[in-house]
C-alpha cells in the first residue's frame, strides 16, 4: 500500500455562538452525562475550545509508531487535534516530538508524511534545527557588510521548536502538550493490559489508508466506545458471527473512564429466546447472504485466549484493533467542526511469515475506509451530522444499561464507555 499524501484541510465554519453568552440553547441538559446536546457537535466557538483544552491540553495522544521512525533522521509528520506535528529519531536515537511550526514565521518544517534528514529545515528563510528542536542555524543572523541581521542579544536558545513530551508502549508513540502529565501507562490504566495483550512483539507496517468523515470528530469516537452496536448496524458480524451479542464477551473502562475496551469470542454462542426474538427483527442477520470466497472469514487464534474481536478506544483520538488476525491502529484528526480525518495503519509482527502477511491483508478488508464492517460507521456518523445539523434544538439519549457511570457493569450490551465519555469531556471543557 502507498503511504497517503495529505488530505487537504476544509474550510472552517464561522462561529455559530460566542461562548460565555450562554442561551437556553447553549446550556447542556439537567441528565448530564445521560445526554449530550447536538449543539456540542455543530457549535464553532465549541470546537475551537476543544483544541485549547483537550487536544492541547491535559492528555496523551497517539503520533504514530516506533517501527515507522527506525533510525536516527527518520521522521513522521502527523497531527494533534489541528496542531502539526513531527515525530523524529534524534541523533542519540532517543523519540522526540516537536510542533512542525518554524520558530521564525510559522512556516511548515517538514511537508512530506515520511522522510530522513540531518536537521529539520525551513525553506522559507533557512532556519535549521537540530533533530530535537533546537534552533542550530538563522541564516544571515550575522548581516552583511555591517547591515541587517538578527540583534546582538538574539539567543538561539530561546527559538526552537516547540517541545512536546514524548512516551512509548509497545511499540505505539504518544505525545502530549503538558509537561507534567503522568506517564503513559498510568494514564492507560485499566486498558493497558488490552494493548500488550495485542502487540505482544516488535511490528511491521503493512499499509496505510486514510478516510475524511463528513462528521464532527466526537461522532466517530463514540462510535468504537459503542459495543452494542456491533450486532444491530454491520450485516457482517451478526450473519457470519466474527462479533454477536449471544458470544462470550466484555467491555473493560480504565478507572477515569477516559479509554475503554472490549472483545468478543466467536463461536462461544450461547443464544436465548430474548436475543432469537430481537435478532429476527435486525437487518444485520441476513441468512441469504453468502460468500463465494470465504477465506476472509478464516482467523487463527494467535493469542491463545479465543477472542476473535478486540476494539480498544484511548481518549480522545486513539483506537487499537483486532478483527480476526487485522491488526490496525487508528488515529482520528479534527479537520473543523464538521468534518475529521481517520488515518488507519494496518499492522502485523515483524516475524510474521508471508502466509500470515497474506491473511492479514486479506482482512484488511473488513476494516478501513472501504471495509466491510467498518464502512458503515463512517456512513453512520455522516447520517447523524446531517441529522441534527441545525445544533439548535435535542441530545442524544444514552441510557443503554442504566443511568450511573459505573451501571451496565462489563457488558458490551451497555452504553457505559459514553456516558464515561461525555463525563470527562464535560470535565475538560467546563461545560
Amino acid at each position: 500500500m502507498q503511504i497517503p499524501a495529505p488530505l487537504p484541510p476544509p474550510a472552517q465554519a464561522a462561529p455559530s455562538a460566542r461562548l460565555g453568552h450562554a442561551t437556553p440553547s447553549r446550556l447542556w441538559p439537567e441528565e448530564g452525562y445521560r445526554r449530550a446536546p447536538y449543539w456540542v457537535y455543530t457549535d464553532a466557538d465549541i470546537y475551537a475550545l476543544e483544541q485549547q483544552r483537550i487536544f492541547r491540553g491535559r492528555a496523551w495522544h497517539y503520533v504514530g509508531l516506533e517501527v515507522e521512525v527506525p533510525e536516527p533522521g527518520t521522521f513522521k509528520t502527523t497531527f494533534i487535534g489541528e496542531t502539526p506535528v513531527v515525530l523524529a529519531r534524534a541523533e542519540d536515537g532517543s523519540l522526540r516530538g516537536v510542533v512542525n511550526r518554524c520558530a521564525h514565521r510559522g512556516n511548515l518544517i517538514c511537508r512530506e508524511p515520511f522522510g530522513k534528514a540531518s536537521k529539520l529545515y525551513c525553506i522559507y528563510h533557512a532556519w535549521s534545527y537540530t533533530l530535537s528542536g533546537d534552533l542550530s542555524h538563522a541564516a544571515f543572523s550575522q548581516g552583511l557588510r555591517g547591515e541587517g541581521g538578527l540583534p546582538a542579544d538574539f539567543d538561539k536558545a530561546k527559538h526552537g521548536l516547540r517541545k512536546l513530551r514524548v512516551d512509548t508502549l509497545c511499540g505505539l508513540v504518544f505525545a502530549s502538550f503538558h509537561e507534567n502529565i503522568e506517564p503513559l501507562t498510568d494514564w492507560l490504566g485499566e486498558v493497558t493490559p488490552g494493548i500488550r495483550r495485542l502487540l505482544n512483539r516488535p511490528l511491521k507496517v503493512l499499509g496505510y489508508d486514510t478516510q475524511r468523515i463528513h462528521a464532527n470528530w466526537k461522532t466517530y469516537h463514540e462510535n468504537p466506545r459503542d459495543s452494542y452496536h456491533a450486532n444491530i448496524l454491520h450485516t457482517f458480524y451478526g450473519t457470519f458471527g466474527l462479533s454477536r451479542q449471544s458470544q462470550e464477551s466484555a467491555m473493560t473502562l480504565d478507572g477515569s473512564g477516559r479509554h475503554v475496551y472490549f472483545y468478543t469470542k466467536a463461536g462461544t454462542e450461547k443464544k436465548s429466546s430474548d436475543y432469537e426474538s430481537t435478532t429476527s427483527q435486525l437487518r444485520s442477520h441476513n441468512e441469504q447472504m453468502k460468500l463465494e470466497d470465504p477465506s476472509i472469514l478464516r482467523w487463527r487464534d494467535e493469542f491463545g485466549d479465543g477472542i476473535s474481536v478486540q476494539i480498544l478506544n484511548a481518549y480522545p483520538s486513539f483506537v487499537l484493533h483486532q478483527i480476526a488476525n487485522s491488526l490496525a491502529t487508528r488515529q482520528l484528526i479534527p479537520r473543523g467542526v464538521r468534518q475529521c480525518d481517520l488515518v488507519w495503519t494496518y499492522l502485523g509482527f515483524a516475524d510474521d511469515n508471508e502466509a500470515t502477511t497474506r491473511a492479514r491483508l486479506n482482512q484488511t478488508n473488513l476494516a478501513g475506509s472501504a471495509g466491510l464492517i467498518s464502512v458503515e460507521d463512517a456512513a453512520v456518523c455522516e447520517m447523524m451530522q446531517r441529522a441534527f445539523a441545525d445544533g439548535e434544538d435535542g441530545a442524544s439519549f444514552i441510557e443503554m444499561g442504566g443511568k450511573t457511570l459505573e451501571s451496565g457493569g462489563s457488558s458490551k450490551l451497555s452504553e457505559r464507555a459514553i456516558r464515561n465519555f461525555w463525563n470527562v469531556y464535560r470535565q475538560d471543557m467546563g461545560l
